[in-house]
C-alpha cells in the first residue's frame, strides 16, 4: 500500500510505517525475485517492448453535493474539464510528450509507451463516458479504514478497468495506490482485494491547475502519475528506507525523499558515494512542477509487472480485445476465403482461459501452432498465425473442447 500525505508546505507526504513494514518489504522482495527471472522471450504472450499499451480508466467521483451540481469552487463533484485535464497530464507524463511538462532530455528518460483513456463502455457493455458520479453523505473518508466503503459506492471489475476514486480524504492525505500482486508461479504473493484495487485520490490534487485543483504545489496532476506508478509496481526512489533500493539501477541511490516545496538540487551520500538525487523522478516526493521523468529501468520493471501480475495482465488483454465474454465457447471464421490480412478467427470464451490454435495443410502436416494463455474473448488474424496460402484445416482447442474450421487463403 502507498500513501501520499500533506497539502501544506513541508508536510510529510508518506505514511512510512505502512510502506516500510516487514510485510510490505517482503512483498517487494518476492515480486522482485520474479522480475529478476522474467524474460519476455520466454513468454508466448509477452507484448513487444515497442507496443503501446492502452489502459481503460473509470473515474468514480464520490461527492457530498446533495444538489448534484457539477464543478465550482470547493465542490467535490468536480467538472468533466478537471477530469479531462488529469487524463491529459497522465498521458503527457507516461508518453514523455514533447512540448509538455512531461518531456525531458535526460539520457535515461523513458517514454513508458502507456496511454490512458476513459472507458467507452461499462461492465454491462452499454456506452459510457468513463465517469461515474455518486452522492455520499460523508464529508470525508479515511484512507486507512474506508476504502471498502468507497468502493462499495461505485466499482467496475478491476481486471478490466483501472478504477480511480476521486474523493475528499481526511487527515491531509493526497492519495493511495495499490501495489500489484497475485499468485506468481505457485508462490502466493498476498494480493489486494479486487474491489479496492485501484487509486484513491483527493479531488484537490486531481487535475491540472483547474477546478478544485488550483492552489498549492501538488496541483499539476502528478499525484495520480505517482500513484499509478505504484499501481504498476514502481517503488519510491529511496526504497522507503535510508539509502534503500527501488530495484532500478538508473535511479541514483539516495538517502531520503525530497519533501521540500522547491526544486533545488539535493545530494545524497550512500555507500561512501555522493550523488545528485533524481528529484525530477515521478516516484520521489518532489513538488509537481519539478517532476518529468520515468527511467528505462522503471519502464522495464513495469513491462515485467504487466506480464507477471495476473490482474494487471488481464486488464491489458481486455483493453486490446473489446469483445464480450459469452456463456459458451465459440470458434468462428471471418472473411473466408480471404488474404492473410483479411481472414480472421473469432474466439468467444465464457471467461479467461488457455487455448491453442493449430493449423494443418491438405496433407495433414502441421504448419502453424500458437498457444494463448489466460486469454479473454479475442480476434486473431491469419497473418498473426503466419498461415501459408492455400487450403488449411485450423483447430482451436481448450482444456475440454476442440473445434475445426476449413479455410482457404489467397496467395
Amino acid at each position: 500500500m502507498f500513501f501520499l500525505v500533506g497539502f501544506s508546505a513541508f508536510a510529510q507526504r508518506c505514511g512510512h510505517g505502512v510502506m516500510a513494514s516487514p510485510e510490505m518489504k517482503k512483498r517487494h522482495e518476492i515480486l522482485q525475485r520474479f522480475i529478476d527471472n522474467y524474460n519476455p522471450g520466454n513468454s508466448k504472450n509477452a507484448r513487444e517492448q515497442e507496443d503501446i499499451i492502452r489502459i481503460p480508466l473509470v473515474v468514480h467521483v464520490i461527492h457530498n453535493n446533495i444538489s448534484g451540481d457539477i464543478g465550482g469552487e470547493g465542490n467535490s463533484n468536480i467538472s468533466d474539464e478537471q477530469i479531462f485535464s488529469q487524463i491529459r497530464v497522465l498521458n503527457e507524463d507516461f508518453r514523455k510528450m514533447f512540448g509538455t511538462r512531461g518531456y525531458n532530455e535526460h539520457p535515461d528518460g523513458a517514454d513508458m509507451e502507456i496511454e490512458f483513456f476513459l472507458a467507452q463502455t461499462g461492465p454491462d457493455g452499454a456506452p459510457s463516458s468513463g465517469i461515474n458520479r455518486v452522492y455520499s453523505s460523508d464529508r470525508t473518508f479515511d484512507v486507512f479504514s474506508d476504502l471498502e466503503r468507497i468502493s462499495g459506492l461505485s466499482y467496475w471489475p478491476s481486471d478490466k478497468y483501472l478504477n480511480v476514486w476521486v474523493v475528499t480524504l481526511a487527515g491531509g492525505y493526497l492519495g493511495y495506490g495499490e501495489f500489484p500482486g497475485g499468485e506468481l508461479d505457485g508462490l502466493d504473493l498476498v494480493d489486494s482485494p479486487e474491489e479496492t484495487d485501484g487509486i484513491f485520490i483527493d479531488h484537490e490534487v486531481f487535475g491540472d491547475r483547474t477546478g478544485t485543483a488550483s492552489a498549492g504545489i501538488y496541483t499539476y496532476g502528478r499525484t495520480l502519475t505517482h500513484e499509478v506508478g505504484h499501481w504498476f509496481g514502481l517503488l519510491h526512489t529511496w526504497g522507503d528506507e535510508r539509502c534503500g533500493t527501488d530495484y532500478c539501477e538508473d535511479t541514483p541511490q539516495i538517502q531520503r525523499e525530497n519533501d521540500s516545496e522547491t526544486c533545488r538540487e539535493i545530494f545524497s551520500r550512500c555507500n561512501g558515494i555522493s550523488r545528485r538525487n533524481m528529484i525530477e523522478n515521478y516516484m520521489d516526493y518532489t513538488p509537481d512542477s519539478c517532476m518529468n521523468i520515468f527511467t528505462e529501468d522503471q519502464k522495464a520493471r513495469v513491462r515485467a509487472v504487466l506480464e507477471l501480475s495476473p490482474r494487471r495482465r488481464r486488464m491489458v488483454l481486455n483493453s486490446q480485445f473489446l469483445l464480450p465474454s459469452t456463456d459458451v465457447t465459440e470458434f468462428n471464421v471471418l472473411s473466408n476465403p480471404g488474404s492473410r490480412s483479411e481472414l480472421k478467427f473469432q474466439v468467444l470464451l465464457p471467461d479467461f482461459q488457455d487455448f491453442t490454435i493449430v493449423s494443418y495443410n491438405s496433407l495433414g502436416r502441421e504448419v502453424a501452432r500458437k498457444a494463448y494463455l489466460d486469454y479473454p474473448s479475442t480476434v486473431i488474424s491469419a497473418e498473426e498465425l503466419n498461415l501459408p496460402p492455400g487450403m488449411n484445416i485450423v483447430t482451436m482447442q481448450t482444456a475440454g473442447e476442440i473445434y475445426f474450421k476449413r479455410i482457404y487463403l489467397y496467395e
